[in-house]
């Protein structure tokens, strides 16, 4: 049977331990380059105003 110091790191338990949450911490970016335009092979500009102007009648 062993007794430890309770002032050593290993007889601390979890609740005591400090964690830091900082907002500063980026592990994942938050889009993927394939998630843009770009990624895609596109480009930047939008072609909504020829989308409109080729727009099916009957759409109307």
């Amino acid at each position: 049977m062993s007794t430890m110091d309770p002032g050593t790191p290993a007889a601390r338990g979890d609740d005591d331990r400090t964690v830091d949450l900082s907002e500063d911490l980026v592990v994942l970016p938050e889009q993927t380059s394939d998630d843009t335009d770009r990624g895609w092979g596109e480009r930047a500009d939008g072609n909504d105003d020829w989308l409109l102007a080729e727009r099916p009648p009957h759409w109307g």
